[in-house]
């Protein structure tokens, strides 16, 4: 299957597909898990058919109607977006997978198909997101996501997800309005909506209207930095976090926030351009609140006892690495940012899939009461700690690669200093996600023996939590599984090939 419209029909099952859940969702019965795990495969094999088309015959634009680019619906298709795409619906599928037993014990058996109709609809806004070449569809399918976001936090129905969803809700909300007035005044400046569009006319009258371009820039990159909660505009992200189902967790931490960064990597390089970006200063703005969230998110994630607390402050931390490779403005750092979209959402997910199945077993939360779980829990806590190891930066993982990347971007693009940053917060990182994995594995708790038990969580949560493991140790040891389809990405951002 060789059609351009393969973007379209994936976009439209994860879409038919959510409206009809809640109009029969008694008669799907027992068989709902199967065909909803069929419908997300088969999404998946899609994406896979669009990575291979575009890696044989490269990036195309897509217009719906027909239209010209600057009337019609326009979809930019190249190898970063198609990869993006086939993560998104591959960590979307185990995370599924996961939930179908997790979510027995989060929530309530009738909200539960009105849970997968907000993930169908959360997975199809992402992907929507990724693909869209146009401001007014980027906002559209924005606020789809962020308002989706929210009700997934608020599914449980009890008083600190309704506050959490509530506090999301706000921030979400401020950062809409503002990312709407940047798109506003870059409607003003250039007449255009498109994405190629706007980068050829803003490359011709960006020096008229440098302060404006500024501005605009400003309110985009403060409400797309709330939605995806860097430093200080995170202060949502720690209890929509812990408080969400553990599924919802995963989603949020591993894909959504990434989506919103993806969002932000278009207007730097595809809207405006890495020259316009370098000339009018976003970059050094952008590097100095990367720096604050690596450090500052660890060290807030060292005070935190609730383990998915912890795990949240950690993700304020590592988006602040993506940050730091955006705000860079070389190929080198642009590659390094987006390599670690990808690793994170892997390492992530594992550490949140293993959380959720420790207070699925043992009720545990608090990170001073892991004493000798890694023998109740040894596939568990395996999977805890590739994660960590990916975290901290141990070679062998995913996130060794991105470090390495990133600190090899940062001497190359003449920051030295940055590269002691990276290593800082790599430091803070192993300070407080060790002793969770010492205290599993060479503790032993008060009047239990260390004895090897069987993890006694579901089969499909166990199943899940592997592969993505494995997922974060396989593009460790072949990083150019991903690489090379980033570096072929990189020229359509920075350069505009189409």
């Amino acid at each position: 299957m060789n059609s351009p419209h393969l973007p379209v029909y994936i976009l439209m099952v994860l879409l038919i597909f959510a409206v009809t859940i809640p109009l029969h969702m008694k008669a799907y019965g027992r068989w709902f898990n199967i065909l909803m795990m069929s419908v997300l495969s088969s999404t998946a094999g899609l994406a896979i058919l669009e990575l291979l088309k575009v890696s044989r015959e490269g990036a195309y634009s897509y217009t719906f109607g027909n239209y010209e680019a600057g009337i019609g619906i326009q979809f930019l298709v190249d190898d970063f977006s198609a990869l993006m795409t086939f993560i998104v619906l591959l960590l979307g599928l185990l995370i599924v997978l996961f939930s179908l037993k997790d979510l027995d014990h989060e929530i309530e058996a009738e909200n539960k198909y009105r849970y997968y109709t907000l993930v169908f609809l959360m997975l199809f806004s992402m992907i929507g997101m990724i693909f869209t070449n146009d401001m007014f569809n980027l906002y559209v399918f924005m606020e789809i996501l962020s308002l989706v976001s929210v009700a997934v936090i608020s599914i449980k129905k009890k008083k600190d997800t309704l506050m959490a969803s509530m506090k999301y809700l706000m921030m979400g909300a401020i950062g809409s309005v503002t990312i709407l007035m940047g798109f506003a005044l870059l409607y003003m400046v250039t007449g255009h909506l498109n994405m190629t569009l706007i980068f050829t006319e803003i490359n011709e009258v960006w020096e008229q209207y440098p302060r404006n371009i500024l501005l605009a820039m400003g309110f985009i990159l403060t409400g797309f930095g709330i939605k995806a909660a860097i430093f200080p505009l995170h202060n949502w992200l720690p209890d929509a976090h812990s408080s969400a189902p553990t599924p919802s967790s995963a989603l949020l931490s591993g894909l959504v926030v990434k989506a919103y960064v993806f969002a932000i990597a278009k207007m730097m390089y595809r809207v405006i351009g890495q020259e316009i970006s370098v000339n009018i200063g976003i970059n050094n703005y952008i590097i100095i609140f990367a720096v604050m969230s690596m450090i500052m998110g660890s060290v807030f994630a060292l005070t935190q006892r609730d383990i998915k607390r912890r795990l949240a402050y950690s993700s304020v931390a590592q988006i602040g690495y993506i940050f730091l490779g955006l705000a860079l403005a070389t190929p080198m750092g642009f590659s390094a940012a987006l390599f670690h979209v990808i690793s994170h959402a892997f390492m992530k997910s594992a550490l949140f899939l293993s959380a959720g199945s420790i207070i699925y077993l043992t009720g545990r939360r608090d990170v001073k009461n892991m004493d000798g779980i890694g023998y109740e829990m040894p596939i568990t806590m395996t999977v805890f700690s590739v994660g960590v190891l990916g975290m901290i930066g141990i070679p062998g993982t995913s996130g060794f690669m991105s470090k390495w990347y990133l600190g090899l971007a940062v001497l190359d693009a003449g920051h030295p200093g940055l590269l002691l940053v990276i290593l800082l917060s790599s430091f803070l990182n192993a300070l407080y996600y060790l002793p969770i994995v010492i205290a599993a594995f060479l503790r032993e708790r008060p009047g239990v023996p260390l004895e090897m038990h069987r993890d006694g969580i579901p089969r499909t949560m166990k199943i899940s939590m592997v592969l993505v493991a494995a997922g974060s140790i396989v593009i460790g040891f072949f990083p150019h599984l991903v690489m090379d389809i980033i570096e072929k990405a990189v020229p359509t951002f920075i350069q505009m090939g189409l």
